[in-house]
């Protein structure tokens, strides 16, 4: 602790990070500097500016905002330098500080920063302690590398590569052996679905020797699921990383009602075009139901998994990945052949 101005007007650097013990240092003192301008409350705008003015600006990371303690080291109030600036030079920091403070606990997982940083739209995110004591700021440069290293992670899963300690260095530079135990074990999970699927499909070759064409769309109504799958679970994880308390009931039922409407405008286009190129009208019915019935079940799919995930304490972007693609194609196609076999039983 250092004084600069008056007893009663204090700028604190260097603080020490042992205030906090055992895993509340996991945040990552890596990611996280305490090299920013640090004011008491009674701090004004002129002591504020003797402290740019004449220290070393470079001896701070970052001053995109003035960070104000109390005596107990407790993180009081912060403001931005162009909030500062635009009052007169005797403004008492107290009188202008937003209080509403955005803060990381300091055991939270490094990625959530990246995640407020966003949803607040604030340049650095400050770091705590259980008891509100200020450890440092994640910068914005290092909230730029939490968030491509998450992408990339993410990434990786939604193609079925298993974790690499740090992803955006490793791939590039692991063996062909790190490769091979990292890539295979999820193909080999994909292989066991694609031969549980191919098992369904024999147990429907009746209906497919009564309707031929039955066989021509099934690489359609996977697809679909698929997709619709995808795009759902995306926005699911991600409105999971970005807001802890997504009211899921809410969400929920906001996919059913888009995922049923475009249910509705598919199946109807598709059983209008297998009616017009084929003129079966009970392909038309199966294929149009099974469209629906498809979306709508992958929607479901894709709000579950991430919530089992999350549940669980597993990162849900895995659920993204073969696990869900597995899912989704083994439904689709009980799904497509149970709404065939109901359909061609009634004619």
């Amino acid at each position: 602790m250092k004084q600069y101005f008056s007893d009663n007007s204090i700028c604190y650097t260097n603080l020490v990070h042992t205030a906090t013990a055992g895993n509340h240092k996991r945040i990552a003192l890596s990611v996280t500097t305490d090299k920013v301008p640090l004011v008491s409350l009674t701090a004004t705008v002129a002591d504020i500016e003797k402290v740019l003015d004449t220290e070393k600006i470079d001896q701070f990371e970052t001053i995109n905002y003035i960070y104000i303690l109390g005596a107990d080291r407790k993180l009081k109030g912060i403001a931005s330098i162009k909030e500062i600036f635009r009052n007169p030079k005797n403004t008492v920091i107290s009188k202008i500080m937003e209080t509403n403070l955005i803060t990381l606990r300091a055991h939270s997982p490094q990625e959530k920063a990246a995640m407020l940083a966003i949803k607040h739209n604030i340049k650095a995110v400050p770091v705590v302690d259980p008891e509100d004591r200020f450890l440092g700021v994640i910068p914005s440069d290092k909230i730029l590398e939490i968030l491509h290293r998450e992408h990339v992670e993410d990434v990786l899963y939604e193609v079925g590569v298993g974790r690499f300690t740090n992803p955006v260095v490793e791939l590039i530079h692991a063996s062909a052996l790190e490769h091979i135990q990292k890539r295979l074990p999820w193909l080999i999970v994909g292989l066991l679905g694609g031969i549980l699927a191919a098992y369904i499909v024999s147990g429907f070759d009746h209906l497919v020797e009564e309707l031929i064409l039955l066989a021509a769309f099934l690489p359609a109504i996977v697809y679909i699921g698929d997709a619709v799958g995808a795009q759902a679970q995306t926005i699911m994880i991600r409105s999971l990383a970005i807001d802890k308390d997504l009211p899921i009931g809410n969400y929920a039922l906001r996919e059913v009602v888009v995922n049923s409407f475009m249910g509705l405008i598919i199946g109807a286009f598709a059983g209008i075009a297998s009616q017009i190129f084929w003129g079966n009208i009970v392909l038309a019915f199966i294929v149009s139901t099974s469209f629906l019935l498809t979306i709508l079940l992958s929607s479901v799919i894709a709000i579950l998994l991430p919530l089992i995930f999350e549940k669980v304490k597993v990162d849900p972007a895995i659920g993204s990945g073969p696990i869900a693609t597995v899912v989704r194609d083994i439904l689709s196609i009980l799904i497509y052949f149970t709404v065939a076999s109901i359909f061609l039983g009634w004619v």
